[in-house]
């Protein structure tokens, strides 16, 4: 369906949801997307495992608990659908009216965690929490908020397509977050949320010279954080590695390594994989951090291209019924808001399997419901309940 065809539909009244009822938001149950709800259940039931799978024997070495990070991630997961849960009953138009305090009060954070957040592999990305043993990670509750406040500004504008005026705006509005993200510095959060932005221009009718523009001001920004040294020369390192996976270069070695084990824990896995707990390469600890930034290739390892295929048909699923909300948003700020998601999602979800396959460089982008990880566990719960909101209140 073209973005014109996706925009005539907000003028028509919908009729249907997503089981074909009929109704008014008085029956509230009815109008969720339980299709939706059950592929993110399944995809977080999926991640508990592999947490598991590969956590439980580092854990083991180290005479830790081997739940450890599993009772964790399960504590992740009711978060995050208790988040979900709350944005649902606030509902999106609520955000959008309290989005201007929400948006200062992200710019703070990433303000202050620059000055006082906890250095971990040359970068400041998150606050420690003693009392709560958890490490909030600012950033990443910038991209819902982000989304609804450049779905917001651009809904209010007069003319459906977007001129100049707001165009220029909308790059300041989203170039002070992501300033202040890669000098933490965090380049695949900053890559994403641009990826999210842009997903909202292409429906609100930017014109092809603003989408151009936005692409030479992202080069020319990427090439001064290179040049000034604004990027930590791990990333560097992440990015020549991707360019040269085959160097036997010494200061390459450990991403290049990293990569290779991730890309044969994938081919060696077959068909039907290795079976739950029996990667060799999983079990065996080759792929650092892999529990958040490679759990794809356990994911493949174990359950070969069967279970591969699964996680990566749930996501088309979930994709497909976020498209399919868009569609039968009531308003211009529910399909803005809700394409902005889709495009952050898919982006996200394209970048983490890609590096895994060694499509892409190495990010540290976590794979949604899938990643151990709070911050982004409730970040993605908030995402999926303002798509929820969007189709629950379709025929108010």
């Amino acid at each position: 369906m073209s973005l014109q065809t996706l925009k005539r539909r907000l003028s028509q009244p919908t009729s249907s949801g997503t089981f074909g009822f009929s109704g008014s938001y008085a029956d509230p149950i009815r109008n969720i997307d339980w299709i939706l709800i059950g592929v993110v259940v399944l995809q977080s039931i999926i991640g508990l495992f592999n947490v598991f799978s590969t956590t439980h024997l580092r854990l083991l070495d180290q005479e830790f608990d081997p739940y450890f990070y599993t009772q964790r991630q399960a504590g992740f997961i009711v978060a995050g659908a208790a988040v979900a849960a709350i944005v649902m009953a606030l509902g999106h138009e609520w955000f959008r009216t309290q989005v201007g305090v929400l948006y200062g009060g992200v710019m703070l954070l990433l303000v202050f965690v620059l000055v006082f957040g906890a250095v971990r592999g040359g970068a400041r990305l998150s606050f420690d929490i003693p009392v709560v043993n958890f490490s909030l990670q600012p950033a990443e509750f910038v991209k819902p908020i982000i989304l609804i406040l450049i779905a917001s500004y651009f809904s209010e504008a007069s003319d459906s397509n977007i001129d100049w005026h707001h165009f220029v705006m909308s790059l300041y509005i989203v170039g002070a977050p992501v300033g202040l993200i890669l000098l933490q510095p965090d380049l695949g959060t900053a890559t994403v949320l641009v990826a999210g932005v842009v997903g909202i221009l292409l429906v609100a009718g930017a014109r092809r010279r603003y989408l151009l523009m936005i692409t030479g001001l992202a080069i020319v920004t990427m090439g001064t954080v290179i040049i000034n040294g604004f990027i930590g020369k791990y990333q560097l390192r992440r990015f020549v590695s991707w360019l040269h996976q085959d160097s036997r270069d010494k200061a390459l070695e450990k991403v290049v390594l990293q990569v290779r084990f991730a890309k044969r824990a994938v081919s060696t896995g077959g068909f039907f994989g290795k079976g739950y707990l029996q990667g060799p390469l999983t079990n065996g600890k080759y792929i650092p951090v892999q529990f958040t930034d490679f759990p794809f290739s356990a994911v493949a390892e174990q359950f070969g291209m069967l279970g591969g295929g699964v996680v990566i048909g749930l996501f088309a699923v979930m994709l497909w019924r976020v498209w399919r909300i868009a569609q039968m948003s009531r308003d211009r700020f529910g399909l803005y808001l809700t394409c902005g998601i889709f495009t952050l999602m898919t982006f996200q979800i394209f970048q983490n399997i890609g590096m895994t396959l060694g499509l892409t460089p190495v990010s540290g982008l976590p794979l949604p419901f899938i990643s151990y990880g709070g911050s982004h566990m409730m970040s993605t719960g908030i995402m999926v309940g303002l798509v929820q909101s969007v189709h629950m209140r379709r025929l108010e």
